[in-house]
């Protein structure tokens, strides 16, 4: 009997340590690193999924008044964060974005070197820090003006001093949550921790929530993404900077210069005047700008404004001031 007893305690025991080690989670390191894009990544992802849920949110009142949400627009969009929190990180410390990357948050006020969730208490103050001070950004003027704080609003003498004291201590205020984030922001890229002001406030930090995670993209594929990321900016850089209607001008003139002057070349000095060289349209107070062609007062005026190089879209000739075209109109009666 004691050595069927003593079989007994022995499996029961091994059961125990096989039931609490049976997931992998148990024997992930919370002192393994974690790579900086991923903690970055996990945030977009966040913050995209919050975008799409209220993009779903406001479509389901469009057929209702215009303008129907935006009073209320800052007090949703915290409500819609914290029921992302309710149901995502307080119910399993981690977040969507950091779920989809295997990641988790370790709390690293315990003194165990073994992983350890996050408290309740710093769940909610990690809801708090995050949905909080947007919040408080969105409504600050809102509440600057039931305060009467508003920067455009008089100011009585009596409470003149108090009003522009707290003004002063609310932009100050700001000004040093901008700084310590930014300089959060530095220490992370040097530290590879806490890339969010809030998780080293609460003592969270991103941990991997399974051993030898591998990453599902590939470093050739973000490689081929910045590139092409790199690339679409200089593009965005380099084509205001193009006078396109300038090249179509002058491409036309080399390819179709021949053939227009041999066979247009008689009927071009009619058909100028009888259309505008932008709108194509009969030209409303026709001028000019230094070429035989003619345009409309507000097409030309509003493509002058616009483009301070302006030049002619038919023959590429440089636009000068427009010039008011004096024009014979013969009736015929019948």
């Amino acid at each position: 009997m004691k050595a069927s007893d003593g079989g007994g305690l022995e499996s029961d025991d091994s059961h125990k340590r096989t039931a609490g080690s049976s997931g992998p989670e148990t024997d992930v390191d919370p002192q393994t690193p974690v790579l900086r894009i991923s903690q970055l990544d996990a945030l977009e992802l966040d913050s995209a999924l919050e975008q799409l849920l209220w993009t779903q949110f406001s479509q389901c009142f469009q057929n209702c008044r215009p303008g129907l949400l935006t009073p209320l627009e800052p007090e949703l969009r915290a409500l819609l964060q914290l029921f992302l929190w309710r149901f995502t990180l307080y119910s399993s410390s981690t977040t969507v974005g950091q779920s989809l990357l295997s990641l988790r948050y370790h709390n690293i006020l315990s003194s165990s070197p073994r992983y350890r969730p996050l408290s309740r208490r710093q769940k909610l103050s990690l809801a708090l820090l995050s949905a909080g001070p947007q919040w408080l950004k969105e409504r600050s003027h809102s509440l600057l003006l039931c305060l009467g704080l508003s920067a455009g609003g008089a100011v009585s003498e009596s409470g003149g001093l108090l009003q522009q004291g707290l003004r002063n201590c609310m932009t100050l205020v700001s000004s040093v949550a901008q700084l310590a984030s930014l300089i959060n922001f530095l220490v992370f890229l040097r530290k590879g921790r806490h890339p969010v002001l809030a998780e080293r406030i609460v003592g969270a930090r991103a941990v991997f929530s399974k051993p030898n995670v591998v990453r599902d993209i590939t470093y050739q594929y973000m490689n081929r993404e910045l590139l092409w990321h790199g690339f679409a900016e200089f593009l965005i850089f380099l084509v205001p900077l193009i006078n396109t209607r300038k090249l179509k001008a002058t491409v036309s003139s080399i390819v179709f210069g021949g053939q227009s002057s041999k066979g247009e070349g008689a009927t071009e000095g009619q058909g100028v005047l009888k259309e505008c060289g932008l709108c194509g349209e009969w030209p409303t107070m026709p001028h000019t700008v230094g070429c035989q062609h003619v345009f409309c007062y507000y097409c030309i005026k509003s493509h002058s404004i616009a483009d301070a190089y302006l030049t002619c879209p038919k023959c590429g000739a440089e636009a000068g001031q427009p010039e008011l075209v004096k024009m014979e109109v013969e009736m015929i009666g019948r």
